[in-house]
């Protein structure tokens, strides 16, 4: 993915170019795109023994796992602290404190260290698909600025619940791949008139029928989160372009084994 200078970048540094295609070249034709949920995450079939072998969720050490397990990238939250500090968290509320009222020392002090986007964006924009998914609306420019600086070259997407968050990215920069997460199915028809390239549904709201939908509309579909072999193949047969699991491993013996991929073709 290329980059050139451009009046849209708010930073005043450099500009995504061509990045509306970014999502497209990492998809594979033979299986889909494999994403692990905040990195990786114990289910309830983990046996004590993977349980400990996890790191905690959304750090750096638990996106090395997800990656060490051979899938593509993986899915993170951001949040935004008083001090606008970028943190990756999933909860609105660490320790007791709102994450959007609290210091960034002040979170790492009652529930972290939590890393921030840019220290992701550093570490990983080179070797993965990222899902950077923001939960909560007004930090679109500092999002923005940080993509801008590390650009990432695997392909990736912002995604996200807030329909407003959703149309503000698409106004300061058309150009970005955007997806809208849902998992309540009277939100569900938001999709068709947002700006996005695309729909992350729960998989308990996925149907053949809605991926067929998403695809002549030319958008593509990636649903969370799916922690089952036969529900994986059952969402690959529906054509879905990507899938993201709590078990990164699972993924891989799903669809990256010899068997697999063979039956794929």
């Amino acid at each position: 993915m290329e980059a050139v200078r451009g009046a849209a970048d708010p930073s005043g540094g450099w500009k995504l170019a061509d990045s509306r295609d970014a999502p497209a070249s990492a998809f594979m034709r033979n299986r889909p795109l494999l994403l692990g949920h905040r990195g990786a995450r114990p289910t309830s079939r983990f046996s004590l023994k993977r349980k400990a072998q996890v790191p905690q969720e959304n750090t750096v050490d638990c996106f090395e796992y997800a990656l060490s397990q051979g899938v593509d990238g993986f899915e993170f939250d951001v949040h935004v602290t008083r001090d606008h500090r970028l943190v990756i968290c999933h909860n609105a509320w660490v320790g007791g404190s709102k994450v959007s009222a609290s210091s960034y020392d002040t979170l790492c002090s009652r529930g972290g260290p939590f890393a921030c986007l840019e220290t992701i964006l550093r570490a990983f924009a080179h070797r993965a698909y990222l899902d950077i998914e923001v939960k909560v609306e007004g930090a679109e420019e500092a999002i923005v600025a940080a993509i801008y600086r590390y650009r990432p070259q695997r392909g990736f997407v912002i995604s996200s619940f807030h329909p407003g968050a959703l149309q503000r990215f698409h106004e300061i920069d058309a150009s970005l791949p955007l997806g809208y997460v849902c998992q309540r199915a009277a939100s569900l028809p938001r999709w068709r008139k947002l700006p996005v390239q695309i729909l992350l549904p729960h998989y308990k709201l996925l149907t053949k029928k809605l991926v067929d939908e998403i695809h002549q509309r030319g958008l593509r579909a990636i649903t969370w989160t799916v922690n089952g072999e036969q529900s994986l193949r059952q969402v690959a047969e529906w054509g879905i372009d990507g899938v993201i699991s709590d078990d990164p491993a699972l993924l891989s013996r799903t669809f990256r084994s010899p068997r697999a991929l063979a039956n794929s073709e």
